[in-house]
């Protein structure tokens, strides 16, 4: 089965197919919902921003895509 959510899927797009996941970023340390660059920033690139390591951004996307499924 192929993910839903991937690293480079935008948080606008996150958000708007999966309104939910704004608990699951937040977990993270992204409180991206209300952020003006989110509409055009990756998954990926809004983590490392945050100082999200490899290992944190792949379980973070497979905790995203078990509520996506």
């Amino acid at each position: 089965m192929q993910d839903k959510i991937t690293r480079e899927m935008t948080f606008g797009e996150l958000i708007k197919s999966f309104p939910q996941a704004g608990q699951i970023l937040a977990g993270y340390g992204l409180h991206c919902i209300g952020c003006h660059i989110a509409t055009y920033e990756t998954i990926e690139q809004g983590a490392r921003a945050h100082g999200l390591q490899d290992g944190e951004i792949s379980k973070m996307l497979g905790d995203l895509n078990r509520l996506a499924s």
